[in-house]
């Protein structure tokens, strides 16, 4: 069926629904896993998707049903074919532009866009929430595992009280030394608790210093296969009734696809199931940036 489709460059392909399904076909086609596989004549595909788009832009009509293309509906149908929206980037743009991104925050993300790894930094969307829950629990002491360049860190230490404090476990100095100098600029590097070690030990020596139960919030972003040991150290730092954010869980949706089965990606997909079981959190997955869950502890 692919070699049907990509062999019909001259066809005129008139719906956006067609097209939609025809990609997604191409994409999960069993055809594109192989690395020796190219897709030159889906290049009439892609144009033609893109000349829809831009006529959709002119025409209400047409605009209407491309929008109705934009949505996903779950194969169990005994959730009543709910329609879920499906973000394009045109519609993750627009997302985007109704972020309040401090300007401090925007230079750094703006340096770190030019770094090698720069897609390990969160999206704006992401740092945004993750504040918003700091300030609804009114958080006074947090941790985060994974600090990076620190955007999300700073998100957080911006919207923490003067007396709180933040500690920031990274292993990588360089990351950590653009992370400090952005803690100092936007005048919040005496609520950062820096940690240059690995992020276990870090977590297991607050606890042995008495410090267990006494954190309001806790965001992990870092190496997957330690998920579940950085989740169960945090547990015990985290009070009853505060939050644990781990990012990454739908890990660019390999988590979904049984064929997809190499080592982050299972470990995360064991991580979901392990958590989705755990009846010391209560939790909600949500479809925001490469997924987050967030767990309240009972």
């Amino acid at each position: 069926m692919a070699n049907q489709i990509l062999s019909r460059p001259a066809n005129q392909i008139l719906t956006p629904t067609f097209l939609n399904s025809t990609c997604s076909f191409l994409k999960n086609s069993q055809f594109l896993k192989h690395n020796k596989f190219h897709l030159p004549s889906a290049t009439p595909i892609r144009k033609s998707i893109r000349d829809v788009q831009i006529r959709a832009s002119q025409s209400p009509a047409l605009a209407r049903n491309y929008c109705a293309d934009s949505v996903v509906v779950a194969e169990d149908k005994s959730y009543g074919n709910k329609q879920i929206i499906s973000v394009t980037s045109q519609l993750y743009d627009y997302m985007l532009s109704n972020v309040r991104e401090p300007e401090i925050l925007k230079k750094l993300r703006e340096e770190t866009s030019w770094m090698r790894g720069s897609q390990m930094q969160v999206s704006p969307d992401q740092a945004q929430l993750l504040a918003m829950l700091v300030q609804i629990l009114g958080a006074k002491r947090c941790i985060e595992v994974g600090v990076y360049t620190g955007y999300s860190s700073l998100a957080i230490a911006l919207v923490l009280p003067e007396s709180g404090c933040l500690v920031a476990c990274e292993r990588d100095a360089n990351c950590l030394e653009i992370a400090i100098k952005y803690y100092k600029q936007a005048g919040v590097a005496h609520k950062v608790d820096v940690r240059h070690a690995l992020a276990a030990d870090t977590l297991k020596s607050l606890i042995e210093n008495g410090e267990a139960c006494s954190y309001d919030f806790a965001f992990v972003d870092a190496e997957k296969k330690m998920y579940h040991e950085y989740f169960e150290l945090l547990l015990q730092l985290v009070r009853v009734g505060g939050v644990i954010v781990v990012d990454n869980v739908l890990w660019h949706g390999k988590v979904a696809d049984p064929l997809v089965n190499d080592p982050r990606t299972v470990c995360i997909r064991d991580f979901n199931k392990r958590i989705m079981e755990d009846d010391r959190v209560s939790v909600s997955m949500v479809p925001i940036g490469d997924g987050m869950t967030i767990c309240r502890k009972l």
